[in-house]
């Protein structure tokens, strides 16, 4: 037999049988994209930092310098030995002002001509460039951008004749966080004179910038190339490193976790969807053989006819791939706090090759096994499966009291054992995958407020005159600013009993309010310790204020303390030690009783009753007052109405975020979690359409004999229903296992312990509903062809062998 016919039956077998060929092409394509997106999200969550920090070529050292210090000289410094390339000397400026309103805190603003440069090379990430005086580019943050703006917003510098307004224009990435802002070098001498304090800038790299001593002594070198405090600081890249692992961290369990269960789920598919296509061919196998063909040029006949859509597949998958990991590596990289992540060439090689190989080999093993039939074998097994697989099962099914169409749908998965398997397989992880995510974002929103305690207190007052913003774990939408008073009838820069009264008078006249407590923060001194701790205190009762127990019990007296993790980590402490506080000349030993998810300051955070600090601290006073609404309650509207009740001397504020990873994290698991049940759906569709083929004469049978259309596309989904039941309820228990396993496993990687009500996500509900998951996916999976079933003409389906 002649190449010529190998090849004429390759065209024939993929132009006759174009659904088959069809779903095996997009199959393979979802698989590759899929498999891109999964590996690509699972290598970008490795050493990010790293990765941007040499493709942005990164400053090792951002030095400020002295304004006195003339410029040639700063630029000469660039040769200093060790220096491998540098920037600058750019003019720099510490800056506040005001915005709608709202007062900011000091920023530093550096005047660039170009967001290029040989060191500190900025990624623009919105807007553009800064062209002329009166724009601003700022750095892009954990909140977006550095200041909370967003483009158009207005700066207000200084006042009367100096006043300079900068519009935001565009927002860029500084890998090293070199500052908060930049402007044309027109505009620093403009900031200058409306009231910045001036210095210069200079960005290095060097040969050898290992941490500790080797980038101690490229200082020092700097330091004896200058006058005497010609130097006035310097921040090291590892600085920013180190915050952006910790932000890092916490992904890489779950990605791990959607990673692989991709990749298993797109070798399963590709590989029962392949073999599937040449076992469904077994019949033309055996007419091949029949006229002549040698099992070899059969098996190459074979492989070619999947290996072509196949590679079409691969191709468009790698694109398809590329395209929908684009915006959830954008997603992720501002979460990461670096300029920009993308898909590695190794990747998009590595894959398709990856998934065109695994295809040869699906395709390869059942075509060498039906080059070894005889042709009456192989016409007699394209047929019909292998005589006496499902019939028991029939006849099990049989009396049960169902419609018939049901029961043989539901018994038709035995007469293909290998093909229900791995159906069952890819239905399973798609499930345990919906399980997974429902559960992982759940227990994400919880700890989003356990974070930002915006769900138990939403609403937070502040006292005239009181310059503290911050507090634990209050984070808030836009500028971190604190709001100018427009006058002060107080006069003072601690709260005052009056300002107490107006404001206890003002929320309980608020029919939304259902708490109150006063807060007080302070410093102060733990023995063992070298930095002083902050020290929340609530005077009133304050358990619904949002600090979940870890282990423990609230404080309930004097002299006993609430601690979190990160503490306890640091001092080597455990829950029922005692502790030495001390404040001035006053001292106090307190109990810890609790143990409190609580991230702010990096887990150093007492909290504890009024009547403890005030041992330490007899002046106490609040800070600021924390609200809880009544359920149903608008926040904002009731921030509205106590501003309305207060007037402008107070500041009302909606505590109304928490960090942008925690955000990120649940829309990625959202996005992941729907691929990969679409992917498993598919391997569905792929087992449907294969039945369909192969049952077409016994479906003209059954309509011929009275089967409606609805009871044929009852019994084509039916095929597959029992599958997906099988598969979700075996996946609802391994889905709750891995995400008690992954989520501890984030958490521990920033060194946290959570609280069990992260954990206990699911009820009886959630989990009644997710065992169905299996079901909607192959459901939605076997639709379409079991509705091409049912409109099968009778007398085409009786002729089709």
């Amino acid at each position: 037999m002649s190449g010529a016919a190998i090849l004429h039956a390759v065209r024939g077998g993929i132009f006759r049988r174009r659904l088959q060929t069809g779903v095996v092409a997009f199959v393979v394509l979802i698989s590759t994209a899929s498999t891109v997106v999964a590996l690509a999200l699972v290598v970008n969550s490795e050493a990010p930092f790293d990765h941007a920090f040499a493709a942005q070529r990164g400053a090792h050292i951002v030095a400020t310098f002295a304004p006195n210090v003339a410029a040639a000289r700063l630029a000469r410094t660039a040769r200093v030995t060790g220096v491998t390339a540098a920037s600058g000397p750019y003019g720099e400026v510490r800056v506040t002002g005001t915005s709608e309103g709202m007062h900011f805190e000091p920023q530093t603003l550096v005047g660039r001509a170009t967001a290029a440069g040989p060191v500190d090379d900025l990624v623009i990430q919105d807007g553009h460039w800064a062209t002329q005086p009166g724009q601003v580019v700022l750095a892009t943050g954990d909140s977006g951008s550095g200041l909370g703006f967003s483009l158009g917003s207005t700066l207000i510098i200084g006042a009367g004749s100096h006043r300079q307004t900068l519009t935001v224009v565009g927002l860029a990435n500084s890998i090293t966080g070199s500052a908060s802002g930049w402007v044309v070098p027109a505009e620093i001498p403009l900031l200058q004179a409306a009231g910045g304090t001036s210095a210069s800038q200079m960005l290095y790299r060097f040969a050898d910038a290992g941490i500790g001593a080797p980038l101690q002594a490229d200082v020092a070198r700097l330091k004896a190339a200058l006058p005497r405090d010609a130097l006035a600081g310097t921040m090291s890249y590892y600085t920013a490193k180190v915050e952006q692992d910790g932000n890092i961290a916490p992904f890489v369990p779950f990605l791990l976790a959607f990673g692989i269960l991709g990749i298993v789920m797109s070798v399963l598919i590709v590989a029962n969807v392949v073999s599937g296509a040449v076992v469904s061919g077994y019949r033309r196998i055996g007419i091949l053989k029949s006229i002549g063909f040698t099992p070899m040029q059969v098996t190459a006949a074979y492989a070619a006819q999947i290996a072509l859509p196949a590679l079409l597949g691969c191709l468009i998958g790698v694109v398809a791939g590329n395209a929908l990991a684009t915006p959830l590596l954008r997603q992720n990289a501002t979460a990461y706090g670096v300029g920009g992540l993308a898909v590695p060439i190794w990747v998009d090689i590595v894959v398709p090759v990856g998934i065109c190989a695994l295809a040869a080999v699906a395709a390869l093993l059942p075509a060498l096994r039906a080059s070894r039939l005889s042709s009456v074998q192989a016409i007699a097994i394209g047929r019909a499966p292998q005589a006496g697989r499902g019939h028991a099962a029939h006849r099990l099914l049989g009396p049960l009291p169902l419609p018939r169409p049901l029961t043989i749908g539901l018994a038709a998965p035995f007469a293909r054992p290998s093909r229900t398997f791995l159906t069952l397989a890819a239905v399973l992880l798609g499930a345990m995958a919906v399980t997974f995510a429902v559960g992982l974002s759940s227990s994400l929103k919880r700890l989003l407020d356990g974070i930002s305690h915006q769900r138990a207190e939403p609403v937070r007052i502040q006292l005239p005159g009181d310059g503290f913003d911050g507090g634990p774990q209050r984070i808030k939408v836009g500028p971190k600013h604190s709001k100018a008073p427009a006058s002060n009838p107080v006069g003072l820069q601690v709260p005052t009993a009056r300002a107490e009264r107006e404001i206890l008078a003002a929320v309980h006249a608020e029919p939304a309010t259902r708490h109150v407590v006063a807060e007080a923060d302070d410093s102060v001194s733990v023995a063992g310790m070298s930095d002083q701790t902050q020290v929340t205190a609530f005077r009133g009762a304050a358990t619904w204020t949002g600090y979940d127990l870890v282990s423990g019990h609230w404080y309930s007296g004097p002299d006993e303390v609430l601690v979190p993790t990160g503490f306890l980590k640091q001092t080597g402490r455990s829950v029922g030690d005692t502790i030495s506080l001390a404040e001035g000349r006053e001292a106090l030993r307190v109990r810890i009783v609790g143990e409190i998810f609580d991230t702010h300051n990096r887990g150093l955070n007492l909290v504890t009753s009024w009547a403890t600090l005030r041992t330490l601290d007899p002046g106490i006073v609040p800070d600021q007052f924390d609200v809880g609404l009544r359920p149903g309650s608008s926040a904002a509207a009731y921030v509205n109405a106590i501003s309305r009740r207060l007037g402008p001397d107070y500041d009302v504020e909606l505590n109304s975020r928490g960090p942008a990873v925690v955000d990120a994290m649940i829309g990625l698991i959202g996005t992941l979690a729907a691929l990969l049940a679409a992917v498993a759906a598919l391997g569905v569709l792929n087992t449907v359409v294969l039945n369909t083929r192969e049952r077409v004469h016994d479906i003209g049978i059954f309509k011929a004999v009275g089967m409606t259309p609805r009871q044929t596309t009852a019994m084509a989904i039916s095929w597959v229903a029992g599958i997906g039941l099988l598969a979700g309820i075996v996946a609802v228990p391994l889905g709750v296992a891995l995400h008690h396993e992954i989520l501890p496993a984030m958490a521990g990687s920033v060194g946290l312990r959570l609280p069990a009500k992260y954990l206990a996500v699911y009820d009886t509900t959630m989990l009644l509903v997710l065992a169905i998951a299996g079901v909607l996916i192959a459901v939605a999976g076997a639709l379409a062809p079991a509705v091409w079933a049912a409109r099968i003409n009778t007398a085409t389906a009786l002729r089709t062998e």
